[in-house]
């Protein structure tokens, strides 16, 4: 079976198509993606109105290039998904509306996807995917979560953030320093010129004992800081800018880090699997495979291209749930969206 997959849950429009197999995991046929990162910059952060009008604009033209380059006619695809939530409702509603059509016009079954869920399972698209079960590490935008994984539809919250995520606390640290948006790329370049040890910054709920997190406190230091060393931070004979972000992502690393590693000594479990935009972060993971190996861990994540949202991932959870008879394709185009919906709630039912 051939799936298309529609991504449109906030600044990145993906597309792709994703095979299955007689064994093993579906393969991926063909991806395009569009961000809407230099659209966004001038205001600073991502506008929901400019961010549906661009995913208009853009889904046909790149479901035309994912299908031309795995030289797939239109009627060959047997289920097209979409990223029914969370996210933004206008940009959902694109994504959503776009599949609904191309799925009744090919009398074809459409399907709702978990956007989360799709990070999850990105893993599984990479060439070393990961067996079940293991534990997750799902750091992605405004969510930080640790799950276990027992198989598809079947994830059990062990912890996640209660305020700021890390993805939030990178790119509102960043903006504080000045460094514009997005900002959490940005500020890990410049961490790497800097001293992660130059600024003395909290590390939240480190020793709480759970595996809950919490970002807010530290993006108060980071303000903080950043005040007292005020025209100085941007002082280019100073390292104070390097400095300063170098400590910001050594305070989230190591909160991420340790409450993984936590996380597989209470579960017992010998695999972990990163996933999410922040899983492109290099210092986190080169620390997650320092740790991992030494502690007899398997560590895996989704290739490079594939950490941000994109359409793989949607059609990849899509194949994934059929296969495993989480989700039944049905001829069913009245739709909606859920811009807000926990992962836990995700039934084995007909969307």
């Amino acid at each position: 079976m051939i799936f298309l997959g529609i991504e449109s849950s906030c600044d990145e429009t993906g597309v792709a198509l994703v095979e299955t197999q007689n064994h093993g995991y579906p393969r991926l046929l063909s991806h395009a993606l569009f961000s809407q990162i230099d659209m966004h910059q001038a205001y600073g952060g991502v506008v929901p109105e400019l961010a549906s009008r661009d995913h208009i604009k853009r889904v046909i033209p790149l479901t035309r290039k994912v299908l031309k380059s795995a030289n797939v006619n239109l009627d060959q695809v047997d289920v097209v998904a979409y990223t029914r939530g969370p996210g933004l409702a206008g940009a959902l509603l694109v994504g959503a509306g776009v599949a609904c059509a191309i799925g009744a016009s090919l009398q074809k079954p459409v399907l709702g996807i978990h956007h989360l869920e799709g990070h999850l399972l990105s893993p599984f698209l990479s060439d070393d995917p990961p067996e079940f079960p293991f534990v997750a590490l799902l750091v992605s935008g405004g969510h930080t979560q640790l799950m276990r994984v027992e198989a598809v539809g079947s994830y059990e919250i062990l912890g996640e953030t209660i305020d700021d995520a890390a993805g939030e606390a990178f790119d509102k640290s960043a903006k504080l320093m000045g460094l514009g948006y997005p900002g959490g790329p940005t500020l890990s370049k410049w961490a790497h010129l800097g001293n992660p040890q130059a600024f003395k910054l909290p590390r939240p709920l480190l020793h709480s004992g759970n595996f809950d997190f919490s970002f807010a406190g530290l993006k108060t230091a980071v303000l903080t800081q950043a005040q007292k060393l005020g025209p100085d931070l941007h002082n280019p004979s100073t390292t104070h800018k390097a400095d300063l972000c170098a400590s910001t992502e050594a305070a989230i690393v190591e909160v991420l880090l340790k409450k993984s590693m936590a996380a597989l000594k209470a579960t017992g479990m010998r695999r972990l699997v990163v996933a999410g935009g922040v899983g492109a972060n290099r210092s986190l993971r080169n620390q997650l495979n320092e740790s991992c190996s030494k502690a007899g861990v398997r560590v895996h994540y989704p290739e490079l291209h594939l950490c941000t949202d994109n359409g793989a991932m949607i059609a990849m959870a899509a194949a994934m749930r059929v296969q495993a008879g989480k989700q039944q394709a049905e001829l069913s185009y009245g739709f909606d969206v859920k811009p807000r919906w926990p992962l836990g709630s995700i039934e084995s039912v007909a969307l």
